[in-house]
């Protein structure tokens, strides 16, 4: 009976249905199509449960956001939507902590975070957030590992730091009161071609006089202690030994550093390991070389404080070495030379929580390095936390000194933190569904480089707290096959249906897939719905508004075309995925308007008679014209010379066309008028007129013009042509003849002018040489005298 009551209930109208759904628009709550409250609460914080159901409805309709619920009239008491919650389960204080101070607290009693515990009930879409608080305690103990290369060129560094630990002991106790330190050395791997292995090398592997110690892998000289003394004492001891090979085997003994604590006897504490250097380093698959192919396991193989496995197991790679530093909470400091300064701060960016110090070529800086990384490294905090469980999401928000925050990444650190300054973090825990396997999940927040954690225990909202009191096999469900809980039936495995009442076997059987079938088709309610007992349910949208329809749900109102992003282009309705247009319009999309007003063109032609109107367009049959209305002609002569011709031969009998006037140019109206004044002035139409000025073969000028009216073109034309009048021969001729005599006169006068100008010149320098001119009166140097007197040598004159 309760059955049959409940079945008809299904008996209202789909109109009753839809307009519950409207209410609902762009809900996703009942896009999920949710089966049970469990489902319901999953899908969306926002998302609640009415265990009221209103007659007609499914039992997707109960899931809706809670607003939409209210307005469908279910009580507030009526609608399951259990919230999420944070419980602090340890909540120990920082310590407040002085390095003076009296009281001396053993480490695991020192609180750096807070809190240290919390216990959080997760639903899905809901985040949780929490503050965690992060606190530097003053004397907080130091473990220092000092891992130092004793290949033969760090011979001169050894000599320095024989005397490091008391040294580094003194400039420690400023920091704190708790300092261990201890040593270990490292060369490389004892096989060929790292090392010669002839037996002279293998005992003295110097060459010259050098005395050197055997070559080894990594050897743990001390553990670390607070003896001072004693660390100068064991490394004095230490001998230098070499290698073939520039790059070291640096990170065999890092690996074993990090995973040997007891061997080391690391501390939960703040863990300083210093790797001093002046090479590269060799890492995973660098051991082939040696014939060394398995990759490291990243376990102690410490015996007698000796690595013994280097020969068997390869170098570890970089990625597992961050591992187990950070698993083991070391920060490293690489302490190398200047040379190699670029490889080692690479390998920083990739190794979290280390530093980079520049060595000196004989280490003799190694203390101010260190002490330097040091206070680098602990002023800065960085958050992080293990691997998350699948579907649970984390967030970070810093809020550091002086109240700078940080989001995103920089959400998870904060920088340029003092001893005492206490910091502050935001965290927001989501999950997106329950998981698949348990409801109880653990995650582990910590900072990096410090043993302190945060246990974080995450149960999950997976259903309702109605679904408690469910009636197994309950009656109001068909013959018992389901749980009556929530207010609805939760089917057991293979049932489906409001109440039940159709088995899963049943609906896949070919016979009642065949109703859901379109045409024989294969697919089932069109890929639109699902085949409930041999009826198609069609798939609901998250917009209600949108709407799945028809026997086979082949029909939807949002699926038609589209114009201008507009469903039918706004101009129509969309039924059965084709558009129903409004008056005036028509096309696939109700795009085309049947209106021809915007193709009028100017001259009041609809696409001025060279086109057709089309969906309230012009398309121009004349390719020569274009534009909206066909009015712009790019290539046309215009119109006074494309009907000039025409206007010549039928006025006046001339022109071009005089042979074929008839037969090309009795396209017009022709009208003869007097004068100018007489043709048809613009002001004087309703119609567009174009004036028009043309000139024949005889330079004899016609004025005409042209226009449509009515679909008739006319054409006035003044009778007469307008001719210019001869020239007169006589006064060209008397005037060209005038101007050749004036020019001869101009130019005789010209020649005369510049005659005269040089004879006075001619005279004026004649008469300047006559007045400079000197005259001899002496004798005539050509002449001769026709005397000849001659003297005879012996007259004596008596």
């Amino acid at each position: 009976l309760p059955f049959f009551s409940e079945l008809m209930l299904n008996c209202v109208s789909s109109s009753q249905l839809k307009a519950t759904l409207s209410l609902s628009e762009g809900s996703i709550c009942i896009k999920a199509n949710a089966q049970s409250c469990g489902e319901c609460i999953q899908v969306a914080e926002t998302c609640g449960w009415c265990n009221f159901l209103t007659v007609g409805e499914s039992k997707s309709a109960r899931c809706d956001d809670l607003e939409s619920l209210k307005k469908r009239n279910c009580a507030v008491t009526k609608i399951e939507n259990p919230r999420g919650s944070i419980n602090i389960d340890k909540n120990n204080p920082v310590t407040n902590r002085k390095k003076d101070g009296s009281d001396k607290l053993k480490p695991e009693q020192i609180t750096q975070i807070q809190p240290q515990k919390l216990t959080l009930t997760l639903r899905s879409g809901e985040p949780q957030t929490f503050e965690l608080k992060f606190k530097r305690a003053e004397d907080y103990p130091i473990d220092l590992y000092y891992l130092m290369d004793l290949s033969f060129s760090m011979k001169d560094d050894l000599e320095n730091v024989k005397n490091l630990g008391t040294d580094l002991m003194k400039e420690m106790q400023e920091i704190t009161s708790d300092f261990r330190i201890g040593f270990g050395s490292f060369v490389e791997k004892t096989v060929m071609p790292y090392i010669s292995t002839t037996p002279a090398r293998l005992i003295n592997p110097c060459t010259g006089n050098q005395n050197c110690t055997s070559p080894f892998s990594y050897k743990n000289v001390l553990k670390l202690t607070d003896k001072g003394d004693e660390f100068n004492r064991l490394v004095s001891q230490q001998q230098i030994s070499g290698n073939l090979d520039s790059p070291e085997g640096g990170f065999d003994a890092i690996m074993q550093v990090a995973v040997c604590e007891n061997q080391i006897g690391w501390r939960n504490v703040t863990r300083l390991l210093v790797f001093s250097t002046d090479a590269g380093f060799h890492f995973a698959g660098d051991g082939k070389l040696g014939g060394i192919v398995l990759p490291n396991d990243g376990r102690c193989h410490l015996e007698n404080n000796m690595y013994t496995m280097s020969h068997y197991y390869d170098y570890p790679s970089i990625a597992h070495l961050v591992q187990k530093l950070s698993d083991n909470n070391i920060q490293t400091i690489f302490a190398v030379t200047e040379e190699f300064q670029p490889v080692y701060k690479e390998l920083k960016n990739l190794i979290p929580k280390s530093a980079v110090g520049t060595l000196s070529s004989n280490s003799s800086n190694v203390i101010k390095l260190i002490i330097d990384a040091y206070n680098s490294l602990s002023s800065e905090v960085i958050l992080e936390n293990n691997r998350l469980p699948e579907g649970v999401s984390i967030t970070y928000k810093s809020i550091c000194k002086n109240g700078v925050e940080g989001t995103g990444e920089n959400g998870r650190k904060c920088s340029n933190i003092s001893i005492g300054d206490e910091v502050s973090f935001k965290i927001s825990i989501e999950s997106q569904k329950c998981p698949a396997i348990g409801k109880t999940e653990v995650i582990k927040i910590k900072p990096q480089g410090f043993t302190e954690e945060v246990q974080i225990v995450l149960n999950f909202i997976c259903d309702c707290q109605c679904a408690t009191k469910g009636e197994p096999n309950s009656d109001k469900c068909y013959e018992g096959n389901g749980t009556f809980e929530c207010g609805a039936c939760k089917c057991n495995e293979g049932r489906i249906g409001r109440l039940c009442e159709c088995s899963k076997d049943e609906v896949r059987t070919e016979d009642l897939d065949a109703n859901c079938r379109k045409d024989n088709g294969t697919d089932i309610c069109s890929n639109n719905g699902d085949c409930v007992c041999g009826t198609c349910e069609c798939k609901k949208r998250e917009n209600p508004a949108e709407i799945y329809s028809g026997k086979y749900c082949e029909c939807d109102n949002f699926n038609c075309d589209r114009s201008n992003n507009k469903l039918c282009g706004g101009h129509g309705r969309c039924e059965c995925r084709k558009c129903i247009c409004d008056a005036n319009y028509t096309g696939s999309a109700c795009d085309c308007s049947l209106e021809t007003s915007t193709c009028l063109a100017k001259n009041g032609q609809i696409c001025n008679g060279r086109g057709t109107c089309e969906c309230g367009l012009c398309k121009c049959t004349n390719p020569k014209f274009q534009g909206p209305t066909c009015e712009i002609c790019p290539t046309c002569p215009g119109v006074c010379a494309e009907h000039k011709d025409c206007v010549q031969c039928r006025a006046f009998e001339a022109g071009e066309k005089k042979d074929t006037c008839k037969r090309d140019c009795s396209y017009f109206h022709l009208i003869k008028v007097q004068d100018r004044n007489s043709l048809p002035q613009p002001t004087d139409q309703s119609f567009p007129l174009t004036h028009c000025k043309e000139r024949d073969a005889n330079d004899c000028w016609f004025y005409y013009t042209y226009a449509i009216r009515n679909d008739t073109k006319e054409v006035y034309v003044m009778e007469h042509l307008d001719c210019p009048a001869g020239p007169d021969i006589i006064p060209i001729v008397a005037g060209v003849v005038a101007g050749i005599v004036l020019i001869g006169l101009a130019l005789l006068l010209i020649w005369k002018l510049l005659m005269i100008i040089h004879d006075r010149r001619e005279f004026a320098k004649f008469e300047k040489e006559k007045m400079n001119a000197k005259w001899d009166t002496g004798e005539n140097p050509i002449y001769k005298s026709a005397v000849t007197t001659v003297v005879n040598p012996k007259y004596e004159g008596k």
